[in-house]
């Protein structure tokens, strides 16, 4: 399904649950379609009373790409590395601010004045600019495997952000095979190829479109630090994070519930930058439990408010 904003971005989008239920937005992370929530995942949640929006990101998927913004991923980060952000801004089309305001944008389209935003990544980093933008509108955050902007915290391993920086074959069968390369962030115990092979050959199928991945991360690290809006955020928040996460370090989620006040840090243990099968329904459960308690929170209301 697909939802035209009013900013003029075109947002692809599914859903899963009960409309009448307490809304779930699911941000997904960066170069990645909303595949990356697992329908079945999805549809665990929605089992718990929820109703479940998961969505491609612009330049991502079947939204809005912008194919008259060509950028050099290369060029970007010689850009970011020598310091040159003046440079490197004039690369990005848009901002995680922008980016950030689809989501909004999708919830109203939708009719959806307040919900419940879930965040991984890349989209952990969106949806804590929501709450920090939009905060009558997020009745609260689940960040996870994210981190906050700032250069010390939520680090790469050397390995990791090699993978991470290194395209992926344009064939369909190197650009599969080249999924394995994600192990080296995922679950030391719960790993697997075969899932990420799978879901890169869907990937592949849908939409393969790589042109958007270098504006995405311009979008990214040229938002810097969220350390002061974070400090001052006033939603509900909870902060998940594997402990086997080398992508982005867990020092990225630990330094996020610092900031937050009030905010419930989840360490996971067997959980790196993935979300494995096996741990599925405790995750769920954690997203449940804090939407729940975040709705019976004094001078809130758990009924699904509509856009006039």
């Amino acid at each position: 399904m697909q939802a035209d904003l009013s900013n003029g971005i075109v947002i692809e989008y599914d859903t899963f649950g009960d409309p009448a239920d307490p809304a779930v937005l699911l941000v997904m992370g960066f170069g990645a379609q909303l595949l990356g929530w697992d329908a079945e995942f999805c549809r665990l949640l929605a089992g718990r009373g929820r109703y479940v929006i998961r969505y491609d990101n612009r330049d991502c998927g079947l939204s809005t790409t912008y194919d008259d913004v060509p950028v050099d991923l290369m060029e970007l980060i010689g850009a970011v590395t020598s310091g040159d952000v003046e440079r490197a801004q004039g690369m990005s089309p848009y901002t995680l601010r922008d980016m950030a305001g689809d989501g909004m944008g999708l919830l109203q389209a939708l009719g959806i004045d307040r919900a419940h935003v879930v965040g991984s990544s890349m989209g952990g980093m969106i949806a804590q600019k929501m709450a920090a933008e939009w905060p009558d509108r997020v009745m609260s955050l689940t960040s996870m495997m994210s981190t906050t902007g700032e250069a010390e915290y939520g680090r790469s391993t050397p390995e990791a952000q090699q993978v991470l920086f290194s395209p992926r074959p344009a064939d369909r069968e190197g650009y599969v095979a080249a999924a394995e390369r994600e192990l080296v962030w995922a679950s030391r115990k719960y790993g697997d190829p075969a899932p990420l092979r799978a879901l890169a050959a869907a990937s592949y199928d849908r939409s393969y479109y790589p042109a958007g991945v270098p504006r995405q991360l311009a979008a990214m690290i040229l938002d810097g630090s969220r350390a002061d809006a974070l400090r001052a955020l006033a939603v509900p928040t909870v902060v998940i994070h594997g402990l086997d996460d080398t992508l982005i370090d867990p020092s990225g989620g630990e330094r996020t519930a610092e900031l937050v006040p009030g905010a419930e840090l989840v360490l996971v243990e067997d959980m790196g930058h993935d979300r494995p099968r096996p741990l599925w329904p405790q995750l769920v459960e954690a997203i449940h439990d804090h939407t729940e308690r975040s709705a019976q929170a004094p001078g809130r209301d758990d009924q699904q408010p509509q856009v006039p």
